[in-house]
């Protein structure tokens, strides 16, 4: 095995040199992640930036597209065969066609190619004409990038750290009963072990639909061709020493370590660890309304995510010395068209406040980091509404439960964040003097011209911040 992987690792080497030499000397690759967690809508954020970047029209905040450079854009087979490609044309018909709808939520690895012509910009414009640059956009779940910090945990630290977590929580009454009738150093049987694992599967949902995010292991909410495999049968136990053969502590232990060898690895190497640009959707919208503990939980998982990143700047050199390293790292809070555009430079610096942690770790290794809020596709329009004799901001849509018009007003953010994650750090229950309200809106029916994407808020911006250097 010691050989095997040893071999493994050269050759992997010997390609990521390959790799990246034809990409700095004949077409450079932008290997893009987007990841975020359940409901952030990464989905939409992919589909309506491909066809912003195909269409134009709306792209100002772009400065290829502002200086002229770029002369097309085009969509390929994407260059890894045994990943899914995004279904892009689906879910752009769901978005724009006749009857719009959400389309459907990340599930699995998926990948889209988009090429671009775009002359150079600078000294060198004048010397050499349009070169080919690739964007490589890989979609991936944020559940399973919070596994990557499974890593460096034994069963026995994860056991212990879950269940101290969680036994407070009204979603994992039932599973924590279990497991206090259940005996860790008894003999093994697999239906007691089926039955834990279910039930903790049944709890990762809930807390998931409750607002909280540090729902791992990911891949029990999303098990894709895993479901009722032994490696996604196990969950935690109250411990009291080491484990001996044959014990049900044993074989949960066990699988823990085959879910991190043979699930959380294999996702690192061939995905994770190749990714050199990366945008983290946030839904804080939804979080805030969910209360403080949602947003704390929150802000926890942004920090853990960034923990997983090898932050810092991608070198030639060090990329064939050491492999790549995400160098641009965007935290983005989706859903800005809920909110009057009056609200958004609150609703940015709450976003930045949330991810303090994360980026000041990112930018001590050499990353650069951006937070900013945005709407991939807008859904609202602005109006002002008069009540009890004073002027609010409201945002108007299609509910998406009644298929009716309506005006909605969320209530004014405070314009200091520590309003906000103060009461979330200290463990309230909820806010003090405020409710915070949220609204699911469907997507607007949409005409567009011809060079025109879909509408969005600052979807420009995201692109100028993630690819813009290099185009």
């Amino acid at each position: 095995m010691v050989i095997s992987s040893l071999a493994d690792s050269l050759v992997r080497g010997v390609e990521t040199i390959g790799d990246t030499v034809s990409e700095t000397f004949f077409e450079p690759v932008i290997r893009l992640g987007v990841t975020g967690l359940a409901r952030s809508g990464k989905t939409v954020f992919i589909t309506s930036l491909v066809a912003n970047l195909l269409d134009r029209g709306r792209m100002t905040g772009l400065t290829a597209q502002q200086e002229g450079r770029i002369n097309a854009a085009y969509l390929q087979p994407q260059p890894d065969d045994t990943v899914p490609r995004f279904d892009y044309e689906t879910h752009l018909s769901a978005l724009t066609g006749p009857t719009p709808h959400w389309p459907d939520s990340t599930r699995a690895v998926s990948e889209l190619r988009l090429s671009f012509k775009a002359r150079p910009a600078g000294l060198l414009a004048g010397l050499q004409g349009a070169r080919t640059v690739h964007l490589d956009i890989v979609d991936y779940p944020g559940e399973w990038l919070l596994d990557l910090a499974l890593l460096d945990k034994s069963y026995e630290d994860w056991s212990q750290e879950t269940l101290t977590r969680i036994e407070t929580r009204a979603e994992a009454a039932e599973y924590l009963a279990l497991v206090k009738a259940t005996d860790p150093s008894g003999a093994h049987d697999e239906p007691t072990a089926q039955a834990l694992a279910a039930a903790f599967t049944a709890y990762l949902n809930q807390a998931r639909e409750a607002g909280f995010y540090d729902c791992t292991p990911g891949r029990f909410l999303l098990p894709g061709d895993l479901a009722g495999s032994p490696v996604l049968t196990f969950a935690p136990l109250v411990l009291s020493g080491p484990s001996r053969r044959k014990t049900l502590q044993r074989e949960m232990e066990r699988r823990f370590e085959a879910y991190k060898s043979q699930v959380v690895k294999p996702f690192f190497r061939d995905h994770f660890s190749r990714i050199d640009r990366q945008v983290v959707l946030v839904d804080a919208l939804g979080a805030i309304h969910k209360g403080p503990q949602a947003v704390e939980d929150m802000r926890r998982a942004m920090a853990d995510i960034l923990s997983a990143f090898r932050p810092g700047r991608n070198a030639w050199l060090s990329q064939l010395l050491l492999g790549k390293r995400v160098e641009r790292v965007l935290f983005a809070a989706t859903k800005a068209d809920h909110l009057h555009h009056t609200q958004h430079p609150r609703m940015t610096a709450i976003i930045e406040a949330l991810t303090r942690e994360a980026r000041d770790r990112a930018n001590f290794a050499g990353a650069q980091t951006a937070a900013l809020s945005l709407a991939s596709l807008r859904a609202t329009t602005e109006e002002m509404r008069r009540h009890n004799g004073v002027e609010l901001p409201c945002v108007r849509g299609t509910l998406l439960d009644s298929g009716k018009q309506a005006a909605f007003y969320p209530g004014e953010l405070p314009e200091d964040p520590a309003h906000l994650l103060g009461p979330a750090r200290n463990g309230a229950d909820s806010w003090l003097d405020e409710d915070y309200g949220f609204m699911a809106f469907a997507p607007a029916h949409l005409t567009l011209k011809p060079g025109d994407g879909p509408p969005h808020i600052r979807l420009d911006r995201a692109a100028q911040f993630l690819i813009g250097d290099r185009l």
